[in-house]
């Protein structure tokens, strides 16, 4: 246990579980999309669904779309500089099944079109975990750099991802692997102790069978 497990994250209040890591599951959302949203439909879910309003957890969630950090004193007035940068949000509340209270679905659509769906939740002391994209189940805090990749489902696909990452100096400290059906679209989520660059990210891309890669570096 560190200092900051137990005085909390640097932040703008009032609430770690629903400000701060909310401006968190935001900001992994950005990076998952990949560009600037232009649009953002955002459904909170159970306590964040309740309290939104009063814990800022709206303005939390649009400042990490917008790129701000929790401790970013923009997330104040987040919602007016959304509207500013031409970002169009929408925001509902409802009931999603067997998840956390704090959490979040937010579906995404850039400029380019590009559209993507990132849920996640807030687990205390700013601390998140995301837990599907685009509809797939995934289990990461962000804590560690974080590689998505989006593969077909075909033998030797992770051997050779994992064969590259190991290539590079960074080592594995947690692996998940989701896939829809046998043969089909897969997920494989793989947390690291050290951060791997974009080139490398890309040369993970341009292998077979690889369909889309995404370095997650949130802290």
């Amino acid at each position: 246990m560190n200092v900051f497990d137990i005085i909390g994250p640097i932040m703008i209040g009032p609430s770690s579980s629903h400000t701060a890591g909310a401006a968190r599951i935001g900001k992994a959302a950005r990076l998952l999309l990949g560009e600037p949203p232009v649009k953002a439909e955002i459904f909170f879910h159970g306590s964040f669904a309740k309290t939104y309003r009063g814990h800022g957890t709206d303005k939390a969630v649009i400042g990490g779309l917008l790129g701000f950090d929790p401790w970013d004193t923009r997330i104040r007035d987040s919602q007016r500089l959304a509207e500013k940068a031409g970002v169009s949000i929408h925001i509902a509340t409802g009931t999603l099944d067997d998840v956390h209270p704090n959490t979040v679905r937010i579906t995404m659509t850039g400029a380019s079109g590009k559209t993507a769906v990132l849920q996640g939740a807030s687990v205390g002391g700013g601390n998140i975990q995301i837990t599907q994209i685009n509809g797939m189940d995934v289990d990461f805090s962000g804590q560690y750099p974080t590689l998505i990749v989006l593969h077909r489902d075909h033998p030797g696909v992770i051997a050779q991802v994992t064969t590259l990452v190991s290539s590079r100096q960074a080592n594995i400290c947690n692996f998940r692997l989701s896939r829809q059906e046998k043969g089909g679209l897969a997920i494989m989520t793989i947390e690291m102790d050290q951060s791997m660059d974009e080139a490398s990210a890309e040369e993970i891309k341009a292998l077979a069978n690889v369909v889309d890669v995404i370095l997650f570096k949130l802290n």
